[in-house]
Parts: C-alpha cells; structure tokens; sequence
C-alpha cells in the first residue's frame, strides 16, 4: 500500500516579514491602547499569514490581537484581510451556552410566566394509558373529561428521588432531631395512587412543612404524638356542712350554750 504525504507549504514570507503593517492595524483596534508585543505567527494557506500580539487590556487578560495579512498571486504588496481579538491560553471566557430547557431552575417561573413542555417528555405519556399498569392497573382516561397526558413511571421516580433527597426528606437536619416518623404522625395525609406508601402531604399548619409533599420517613417536632398536653386540672367542688354547726366564743371568752339547746344538742 502506497502512502501518499501532503506537502505542507512553508508560511510566505513576504506575509511572515508584515510585522508593522499587522501591529498597525492591531493599534487602531487597540484604541486607545496599544497592543503588546509581538506573539509569534500562524500559517493559514497559501501566502495567508496570522500575526498574534498580546493584549494589555486588564478586562481582557490572556486574549491576543489577531491579524491576518495576505497578497495576491505574484503581487508583491501584502495587506490585512482581517483583525479580531481571539482568546489565548488562560483566558477567562463566558461559559458554555446552553438552551433554556438546560438552564432552568426550579423556582425560576414567575407570575405569568409560561413553561412549554416537549411532546416527547418522557416525564409523561399519554392520558388514555396505565398510570402505572404495575401497581393499580387502572386506566386514566375518561373520554371528553380526561387528561391529554399523565405522569410516567419515569417522571414518577424523579419526582420520588427529588422529594425524597430535599428538605422534606429523611436527611435533614429536622427530620434526624424528630421524634417519630411522618408515616406515625396524625397530620400525614397520604398521597393517592403508587406514591402512597412513600409520601403525603403534612396538614399541620404549626408544621414547617404545612401543605407540602413529605416523605414517609421524614419528621418534626411537630408530630401529632410528640408531646400531648396534660388534661387540665379541674377544681375541687366547695363542700358545704348544711348540718353541722361551730361554737363560737364571745368577747367575754365563753361559749354561749343557749345556742346548743336551741338546736337540740347537750
């Protein structure tokens, strides 16, 4: 087998040699500064040469002045085809962009904002379909009153691995210094359907987590059965003697015993 090697054409030297006319034009780009030294050249084709200077622009540190210079077949005069300013080694750079489905965030929707969703967004499939044809076999769709799309078994275990690892989950701080379980708590109203067992909705409202999704083995202070209150203590009734009766003694010192046989008693 034959191997055929390109030859690579050495770098023009007339354009090699364009070192002032490529550092004036970098100076008028560098306005009102002045391009720094001259970084070395860059072959591009055939009697194309790329001129690189430093930039001294403290906003742009690590970037270079480009500029490329060219000429004509046979023509002796080299002149600029183009001038950027391009990133070097170390330069501080935007980051990746990314489309806005990427960049969202939960909390990001504001008021009046709306959020499309893609027809193929595996988190749902179509309403006429098992919720989950493992766990209750029901079919979703009613016709004329059903949803165009329900929840997938996928977006089913996203959603369980987001709540159950977020602030409503077992490994929060709140939930390790909680007495009990959720799961045990009278205020725990548990979701419908394959997340039963797993989640609920606290309808505590003295609770941090008051009308939000919690999982089973999360836990508050709040919990129904943490510290019942003592019933209160009810006061005594007055007993009173209509029967018996007290001597009393006058300012003389004696008991008046008319008042004894009065009332029949010797």
């Amino acid at each position: 087998m034959t191997r055929t090697r390109t030859r690579v054409a050495a770098p023009d030297q007339a354009c090699v040699a364009a070192v002032d006319l490529a550092r004036e034009t970098a100076r008028e780009l560098a306005k009102p500064g002045e391009p720094g030294e001259h970084l070395g050249f860059e072959g591009q084709g055939d009697r194309i040469v790329t001129h690189y200077f430093a930039c001294l622009d403290r906003a742009y540190r690590g970037w270079r002045w480009a500029v490329t210079v060219t000429r004509a077949s046979r023509a002796k005069n080299v002149t600029v085809s183009e001038a950027v300013l391009l990133p070097g080694a170390g330069a501080l750079l935007a980051p990746e962009w990314l489309p806005w489905s990427e960049r969202l965030l939960p909390g990001d929707l504001g008021v009046g904002d709306l959020l499309p969703t893609a027809e193929d967004d595996d988190r749902l499939v179509p309403g006429f379909t098992s919720a989950d044809d493992e766990i209750d076999h029901q079919m979703i769709f009613e016709y004329g009153l059903g949803r165009a799309r329900v929840l997938s078994a996928i977006g089913r275990d996203r959603a369980a691995k987001r709540w159950h690892s977020g602030t409503s989950g077992p490994h929060t701080p709140i939930a390790h210094a909680a007495p009990a379980q959720c799961s045990t708590c009278g205020f725990f109203w548990p979701l419908a359907g394959g997340l039963r067992g797993e989640f609920g909705v606290c309808a505590n409202e003295y609770a941090p987590d008051d009308g939000k999704v919690v999982a089973a083995d999360h836990g508050c202070g709040a919990h129904s059965e943490a510290a019942v209150m003592p019933p209160p203590v009810e006061q005594a009734t007055p007993i009173l003697d209509d029967l018996g009766y007290d001597l009393m003694e006058d300012e003389a010192g004696s008991v008046d015993e008319s008042a004894s046989e009065e009332l029949g008693h010797s």
